[in-house]
């Protein structure tokens, strides 16, 4: 154990190339984890069409997701932190190979979830520790240009995983889909015995010490906001590629282009809300909220008619991509220390919201019908923007 803080120094500088191959693969194995979680939204119909049941049915496999990230994530996460590095991202790598593997041989819905379950117990984990160790591996020099990477690998997932996870069921089937997600996880994991190089173990933190900022009422009234804000994104976007065909009348074959369209234009809000977050990251969730239940609606209410359909959804995706940066910087910036533990706790939150959006698309589906969707969404999206002012009362 004495030799531990002197390997890292030792072995680092020799091994730039490794940092650097490595911190890439870091990436990679962000957007491939994150994937696994968005991607099934786009598989939902076919699934509903496999194992014959409702849409509403199936659904609440992305519930299942959320809800187990949202609860165990903070603790897990604390829990395993400390743990070196590279052999928990292995392992997490190596459990997503084998979930993702069980997914592809499901033979009912149950097994199914099992398979879903199990790599949402370590999505949050990876997720908590992947740009730390980017960091430590890049150096102080770059540190912020090693984040950022990872970053971008998860971006990347929550803008396109969905589309391909429509593209693969449409293409090659939802079980090729989970199997070749399998065979990536599985090299990741390869990849990463081999190029990364040892980091430092982190140390154990008190969560106790942390935990105070859990009896701060502004952010606790944040962590609120960031539920009710996720929860107007995802009851609409969990059923958008069923929309899609039967509102909007996209052939099947093309739903996943749509998609990846709505996530192309989507970096345009990643970048907007990057630079209005810094001037008034509650004025910025609230503009941002406005505009996501105006492209909902419009969206509905255009489906038919071309042009404008297509400006009204490259206007949901717009707000929708924006407000994932705009909600963690807020809720990190709603307290002056444990900001790791607040933005752990905020994946928690938009996990929650993301659960419940899922679940209530899928009573709306066969009490109102699939068209109203996008109106609930927008009404659950006015009460988050109502809570914002009030949200800010608390700021003192």
């Amino acid at each position: 154990m004495s030799a531990l803080p002197s390997a890292p120094s030792a072995t680092l500088p020799a091994t730039q190339a490794k940092s650097g191959l490595s911190i890439v693969i870091l990436a990679f194995a962000a957007f491939l984890i994150v994937t696994t979680e968005f991607f099934i939204v786009g598989l939902l119909p076919a699934l509903a069409r496999d194992f014959q049941l409702s849409i509403s049915a199936v659904g609440q496999l992305v519930t299942l997701f959320a809800f187990t990230v949202m609860l165990f994530g903070p603790p897990l996460t604390a829990w395993l932190s400390h743990i070196n590095r590279k052999k928990l991202f292995i392992v997490i790598l190596g459990i997503f190979a084998f979930s993702n593997a069980l997914a592809a041989l499901a033979p009912n819905i149950w097994v199914l979830a099992m398979a879903r379950f199990i790599p949402a117990l370590m999505l949050p984990v990876f997720w908590g520790t992947a740009s730390e160790t980017a960091a430590q591996l890049a150096g102080p020099a770059k540190a912020g240009q090693a984040v950022s990477r990872v970053y971008l690998g998860i971006s990347a997932a929550l803008l396109f995983g969905i589309p391909v996870g429509t593209l693969a069921a449409n293409n090659i089937g939802w079980r090729e889909a989970f199997g070749i997600l399998a065979v990536l996880a599985l090299v990741m994991a390869i990849a990463l015995a081999f190029y990364m190089p040892p980091v430092a173990n982190a140390k154990r933190v008190e969560l106790r010490q942390q935990a105070r900022i859990f009896k701060e009422p502004f952010f606790l009234a944040n962590l609120l906001l960031s539920i009710i804000v996720y929860t107007a994104m995802f009851t609409a976007y969990t059923y958008l590629a069923d929309t899609l065909e039967r509102i909007a009348g996209v052939a099947p074959a093309y739903v996943g282009w749509w998609l990846m369209g709505f996530g192309g234009i989507g970096l345009v809000g990643n970048w907007l809300g990057g630079r209005l977050v810094d001037r008034s990251p509650l004025k910025a969730t609230a503009a941002f909220l406005l505009v996501l239940a105006m492209g909902m609606v419009l969206s509905t209410v255009w489906a038919s008619t071309g042009v404008l359909f297509c400006l009204a959804l490259a206007a949901w995706g717009i707000a929708y991509t924006a407000l994932f940066p705009v909600s963690q910087v807020r809720v990190m910036k709603s307290v002056a220390h444990s900001q790791a533990l607040a933005g752990t706790t905020n994946v928690s939150a938009a996990n929650a919201g993301i659960g419940i959006g899922a679940i209530i698309g899928g009573l709306v589906i066969p009490a109102w019908g699939l068209g109203s969707i996008a109106y609930v969404a927008a009404v659950i999206a006015v009460l988050a923007l109502a809570l914002v002012p009030l949200v800010h009362r608390l700021r003192a």
